[in-house]
């Protein structure tokens, strides 16, 4: 799937819209369903994107917060937010997996609590080994 938009807002506050949206498949286009989609080809809008002078490029009028375009430290921070959400969190490093049979009614006093289970169980099982040293 291949989707290309561009917006090009000239001084005279025109808006020119360039876009593709279509599935490539043995170098024949296949449009999507309810997409507009127009002859030029990856050169040719490249081309027409260079061609725009940098004096046209969009300026934040101060009216809309929304409207105003992040500041490079701003888009580094949500790349990074964005980069710590993604997968399982991260452990505290000084716990370790281990599989482990306990009688069902311990293990349903303990669930029955909601969650944070596990962490109270690991709780009781460190009093108890505080009061009963290894010798």
């Amino acid at each position: 799937m291949a989707v290309l938009t561009v917006v090009h807002t000239g001084r005279n506050g025109a808006t020119r819209v360039i876009s593709f949206a279509g599935q490539v498949v043995n170098n024949a286009r296949y449009a999507m369903s309810g997409s507009k989609t127009n002859a030029m080809k990856r050169k040719a809008v490249l081309e027409a994107v260079r061609a725009i002078p940098p004096a046209q490029d969009f300026v934040w009028d101060g009216s809309d917060e929304d409207d105003r375009p992040a500041a490079a430290v701003e888009l580094a921070a949500g790349i990074e937010a964005a980069r710590c959400k993604r997968g399982r969190p991260v452990g505290s490093g000084t716990k370790e997996q281990v599989a482990i049979c306990i009688d069902h009614d311990i293990l349903e006093a303990f669930r029955a609590g909601g969650p944070g289970w596990q962490t109270r169980m690991n709780d009781a099982l460190r009093e108890w080994v505080k009061k009963h040293p290894t010798p």
